[in-house]
């Protein structure tokens, strides 16, 4: 007979316990759930599609697909299209760039610019990422670039007027230099190449170092400790060990800066002036100044993207024939 109790005890106990459980609990060992569960993990490619799914349909229907609208936009005649009126395609929209010279200076000057700032880039930021993956303790890592990434949390515009108080006739560089007596009136910094390229070095600085960190974070200390070993001087280690091993994070890290520079706008706008002119802003003057010509817009946008694209890929399997040749 107590046993008989006992036993009533433990069921009522383990009621009690089943129906005190939270509703996730009780899903879990709901029989249809365990079989929509197995049938969605049934294998690593299903897995790979569920947990893909999201970012595949995030890309298609927020970059593809604009990007597909902006190319059938460039081959109309007008946009937006009357109602009732029949869709027109023509390509005279790309030849009006092929064939009038004035848009040629603002987008060769767009690639260079981009192209030196992508340099400038890598120059400033590979001595803060190796100083950060290779002096800098494990446990103080996270913190170091928590503390970098803290300033990219503000919007680009914040950032640029930042810059541009910074580098301002009564901004911090001019009033240093007036302090140290180097000179007597303000440097004209603001509204020149140089000024816009300090604010796009900026806020492009955290695509190239974060890439760089990761590369030189994984590379084993040993491989410099054994050559130092061996009578390598620094430089002889950086170029042969280092530079030839982060050549991969260097290559990602040229790229995201390359490619978001040929796309800024309102920092050019902002830090530029009339001879430092990009071809965002000659883009955006067919949106928003020239009246009808967003076919003509959309256009110029086209031939940027795929430029800039190609320029990509063609760095790309360069830095990719340099690896091999380094392996």
């Amino acid at each position: 007979m107590p046993e008989y109790k006992v036993g009533l005890e433990n069921i009522t106990t383990k009621d009690a316990y089943l129906n005190s459980r939270p509703i996730w609990g009780r899903i879990i060992n709901f029989y249809f759930y365990k079989i929509f569960l197995n049938f969605i993990t049934f294998s690593p490619r299903r897995q790979f599609l569920i947990l893909a799914a999201f970012p595949i349909v995030w890309l298609l229907t927020q970059h593809l697909g604009p990007m597909l609208q902006m190319l059938r936009v460039s081959l109309l005649e007008a946009y937006p299209v009357a109602e009732g009126t029949p869709h027109s395609f023509t390509i005279d929209n790309y030849i009006r760039f092929f064939g009038d010279y004035i848009f040629w200076m603002p987008f060769f000057r767009t690639l260079i610019f981009a192209t030196i700032f992508t340099v400038c880039t890598l120059v400033l930021t590979y001595p803060v990422a190796y100083y950060l993956a290779r002096h800098v303790s494990r446990k103080n890592q996270m913190l170091m670039l928590l503390i970098l990434l803290i300033p990219f949390w503000v919007g680009e515009i914040v950032r640029t007027y930042a810059i541009m108080i910074f580098l301002g006739n009564t901004g911090a560089v001019n009033l240093v230099l007036k302090w140290f007596g180097l000179i007597e009136r303000p440097i004209p910094f603001m509204y020149t190449g140089f000024s816009m390229g300090v604010g796009i070095v900026y806020l492009t600085a955290l695509y190239m170092l974060l890439p760089l960190y990761s590369a030189l974070e994984k590379l084993p200390k040993s491989y410099t400790e054994v050559a130092a070993d061996l009578g390598a001087g620094a430089w002889v280690r950086f170029r042969k060990i280092t530079l030839p091993l982060t050549l991969e994070g260097i290559s990602s890290g040229c790229i995201l800066v390359f490619l978001i520079s040929t796309g800024f706008y309102a920092t050019p706008v902002l830090l530029g002036g009339p001879s430092t002119t990009v071809f965002a802003e000659t883009i955006a003057g067919f949106f928003h100044y020239a009246g009808d010509e967003w076919p003509t817009g959309a256009a110029f946008a086209v031939i940027m993207f795929l430029t800039a694209l190609i320029i990509t890929f063609l760095f790309y399997r360069l830095m990719k024939v340099l690896r091999k040749g380094d392996t």
